[in-house]
């Protein structure tokens, strides 16, 4: 099954998410099929804190890719946030 999760690339006390799509098969930071985004939680601009590319989320979301419970929230945070702008 395939998955969009969130995996992590940061170092001790100081964590970075990159979110992919990913084989619900490859460990968390493994393998994965293609990068989506990332989240960067220690940010100090909140501007740049979320990137995300909802279009490539749609397409794989079409094609039958689960999404996780944390990556669906950021997801929705981003989407309210585009839509105010």
């Amino acid at each position: 099954m395939v998955r969009i999760r969130l995996a992590l690339y940061g170092s001790k006390k100081r964590p970075f998410y990159k979110m992919v799509v990913a084989d619900s098969r490859f460990s968390r930071d493994g393998r994965f099929i293609e990068r989506l985004g990332y989240f960067n939680p220690v940010s100090k601009c909140k501007n740049s804190a979320l990137k995300l590319n909802l279009d490539r989320i749609i397409y794989w979301q079409k094609k039958g890719a689960q999404i996780s419970k944390r990556s669906k929230k950021l997801i929705k945070i981003l989407s309210k946030k585009e839509d105010t702008l």
